[in-house]
């Protein structure tokens, strides 16, 4: 977000053809003079508080957008959308214009805003009696104040005779939300949902960085910065400590623990090296490479646990088919139940449906494992590295001498070999459209969890209503065919007596 002190001279530049090559729109939500106004308030409330610097009259935002958007929208309908959802979000009036760069390759809105509302009606301020005013604007409270040695008024100086009007706002006073260090975080997510909303494309859609998060965020470097190197530097060290992070994750470090080092050795050491040195980003580098020295070495005191668990894991979980009864299975079940006598069943419920969140489980559980046996390549690097160490810090006499060199060399490409396994670790999830290690991990931990729920309840199902059931229900009934109930027999034999009896007479 940028601050305007010349908001006329900006909106001119945004919406012109002559200055800007590629202009495709522009829209608006108040007229022209509605900004002139909104200058000159501005500027007459700067003068009154007496502040130093320069006036901001309006704010600015640049948005980017996906390069599909010019092939899927008309430029004004788009504008007008990303506008008014502005306006009405925020009860402001807006300027927005539609620029691609010279090369084409960065489609964005400028969208300029007013802090402040028009007022229904303007305020206006009678002088109950005469009134002096400094040339700086200041009221002042006698006329000889404003008077030079002739007893003239001074140039500059002024006098509200009194029933006239002194002070007109057509203004509310600005708008504090505005000012406020969450505001641009809470407009970068409205936008990016937005912008989620019209993508045609699921590669397309946006993510907006938690800086409260476990991981770093990198700077863009733009066009002829002059701290491009030092800025360049500074992305290598904070790539660094988000490898470091998802490698903690995958080992099995909470995210609690990785939080912890995050502030106790950046976020608070950024702080102490601001208040004792000021403003020195050279510094940035050491605290960082620090911070990844302690994540390392609480990755590797819970690694081989994790190691082991995981293991044991992957050769204990199964992901088991729905087997469905085949079509001879069933007619057989069918036929015999048919010669049996017709009894009333119970009332089979339906089967449980598997979620979507279920569902794919296994394609989840395919890349847990693709990251663990990535971890456990990195381990075993780690390993041959930490004995290549041991062993060049062994070394006594000649060997010192000529060995030395060998190993170091030998460290090196094993080091290097190492960086490049972790920065795998995060190319295998954004292979599968996942952002990062920990956005993976919680979206997997989530379908594990809906996906044991749904086997145990399958289970549950096929303990009491499943084919074993049946099959017992059926023996059931056929041995009570074989072997009638007493009181049916009782009556078989006394019939038989009667029949005798009968004979007899």
């Amino acid at each position: 977000m940028s601050k305007l002190p010349d908001v006329r001279g900006r909106i001119t530049y945004i919406s012109s053809h002559a200055k800007q090559e590629n202009l495709y729109a522009v829209y608006e939500t108040a007229d022209r003079h509605y900004w002139t106004e909104l200058a000159k308030c501005n500027q007459q409330e700067f003068e009154k508080s007496g502040t130093e610097g320069k006036c901001i009259e309006a704010r600015e935002f640049i948005i980017a957008l996906p390069e599909s958007f010019p092939n899927l929208y008309e430029p004004d309908k788009l504008l007008q959308i990303f506008t008014d959802r502005f306006k009405e979000k925020y009860g402001v009036e807006c300027v927005s214009a539609l620029h691609h760069n010279k090369r084409k390759t960065n489609y964005h809105i400028h969208l300029i805003f007013s802090e402040r509302k028009l007022l229904p009606e303007p305020m206006e301020k009678t002088a109950t009696r005469n009134m002096f005013y400094g040339e700086n604007g200041r009221h002042v409270r006698t006329k000889k104040e404003i008077l030079d040695e002739n007893g003239n008024v001074r140039k500059g100086c002024k006098i509200v005779k009194k029933g006239e009007v002194y002070e007109r706002d057509l203004f509310t006073a600005k708008n504090k939300l505005f000012k406020q260090e969450d505001f641009v975080d809470e407009v970068k997510h409205f936008y990016t949902d937005l912008i989620n909303l019209l993508v045609k494309d699921d590669k397309e859609k946006l993510h907006v960085f938690d800086s409260s998060g476990l991981y770093l965020a990198t700077k863009k470097i733009g066009k002829n910065n002059p701290k491009a190197e030092q800025i360049q530097t500074d992305n290598e060290m904070r790539m660094r400590w988000n490898c470091e992070v998802d490698r903690a994750i995958v080992s099995g470090v909470s995210e609690t623990e990785i939080q912890q080092i995050k502030k106790k050795y950046i976020t608070d050491r950024i702080k102490e090296s601001v208040d004792i040195f000021g403003s020195q980003p050279e510094r940035l580098g050491s605290i960082i490479m620090t911070a990844v020295t302690a994540l390392a070495l609480l990755i590797s005191k819970v690694l081989d646990k994790a190691r082991e668990l995981s293991a044991k894991f992957f050769e204990n979980e199964i992901v088991q088919p729905i087997a469905e009864p085949s079509e001879k299975k069933t007619a057989k079940i069918i036929s015999q139940t048919d010669k049996l006598p017709k009894q009333e069943t119970p009332k089979i419920p339906p089967k449980p449906v598997m979620s979507a969140e279920a569902a794919i489980y296994p394609k989840l559980l395919k890349i847990y494992k693709e990251l663990n046996r990535q971890n456990g390549i990195i381990f075993d690097a780690e390993r041959e590295r930490n004995e290549l160490e041991l062993e060049r810090d062994s070394l006594k006499g000649l060997a010192k001498l000529t060995k030395k060199g060998e190993l170091q060399s030998r460290i090196d490409r094993k080091n290097e070999e190492i960086n490049i396994l972790k920065i795998g670790l995060s190319g295998i999830v954004k292979r599968y459209g996942y952002q990062n290690v920990q956005e993976f991990y919680r979206t997997y931990h989530k379908s594990h969890s809906v996906y044991a729920k749904y086997r145990e309840q399958v289970a549950e199902c096929e303990k009491t209503y499943g084919e074993d059931n049946q099959k017992q229900d059926k023996r059931s009934v056929l041995e009570s065919l074989k072997n009638p109930p007493k009181k049916a027999a009782d009556y078989q034999q006394q019939s038989a007596v009667k029949n005798k009896d009968r004979g007899a007479r």
